[in-house]
């Protein structure tokens, strides 16, 4: 009975990370259903000058890109977090509370990450590169953001990046740190350096659409086949460098 108490806890694991995932990404298609149907009249939109901006206004937002940050990243983070709460049952530890304050740990650097994009939002709204609905309206700024995107995925501190994330088993052997402390340490550690690893792909969600949901759906998968396709990390971020150059190019001649 034992490979079934094994299967059970993972199981219960991966089935409260999932419904994380599921509430976030409800939210953000009650968020678009809103955005689609509601007359402008009576909806919510960011100010256009930023100095227009109150603190709700600057809640809202924050709120908006944490909640698509726990859509996006979350699924990407199940493999590591189901090896850390395997690892914890070897040793005969509370796999459940070390793995949910594993994975709240590395949330959490995305929810700190939330408050660079809004700062960001706030900026791109008040120099008109984001129209009222979230939409991109300024090509160069948009084929900056990729090109930008592009280089980075050349860089060295990518591919490390990305090598850590697709070796889940590794990052535990080399960082391993006992009890609820400890937990959370490498949650921190684990989604610093997944934050290395994807942060110039978030920004693309403001050349698609802040609340593009195809753009989030098309990220989010890109960030899962990063990290879990069975090639060498250098050649993944290559490819997809020189598809953000590609693509970059197109709308500066468009």
């Amino acid at each position: 009975m034992g490979w079934f108490n094994r299967f059970k806890s993972q199981t219960s694991i991966l089935a409260v990370v999932l419904v994380w995932v599921f509430c976030a990404w409800g939210y953000l298609f009650y968020q678009h259903n809103q955005m689609t149907y509601q007359p402008m009249s009576s909806m919510w939109m960011p100010p256009s000058e930023a100095l227009a901006w109150r603190f709700i206004d600057f809640s809202l937002v924050y709120f908006m890109w944490a909640v698509m940050m726990a859509a996006m990243m979350l699924p990407s983070a199940i493999p590591m977090i189901l090896a850390f709460a395997r690892v914890c049952r070897q040793q005969n530890k509370a796999a459940h509370k070390l793995a949910y304050l594993f994975a709240l740990a590395y949330l959490s650097i995305w929810l700190l990450f939330s408050i660079v994009l809004t700062l960001l939002q706030w900026q791109m709204h008040g120099l008109a590169w984001l129209s009222p609905m979230m939409d991109n309206q300024n090509s160069i700024s948009a084929a900056g953001i990729l090109f930008s995107a592009g280089f980075y995925q050349f860089m060295p501190i990518k591919n490390a990046c990305l090598t850590h994330c697709k070796t889940p088993m590794g990052f535990l052997l080399n960082e391993w740190q006992d009890g609820l402390v400890g937990a959370f340490n490498m949650g921190l550690k684990h989604g610093a350096t997944c934050l290395g690893c994807c942060w110039t792909q978030m920004l693309i969600m403001f050349v698609v659409g802040v609340m593009n949901l195809l753009g989030m759906a098309l990220m989010t998968l890109l960030v899962i086949l990063e990290k879990t396709m069975p090639l060498e990390s250098k050649l993944i971020c290559k490819a997809v460098g020189v598809v953000f150059f590609a693509w970059g190019t197109f709308l500066l001649i468009d």
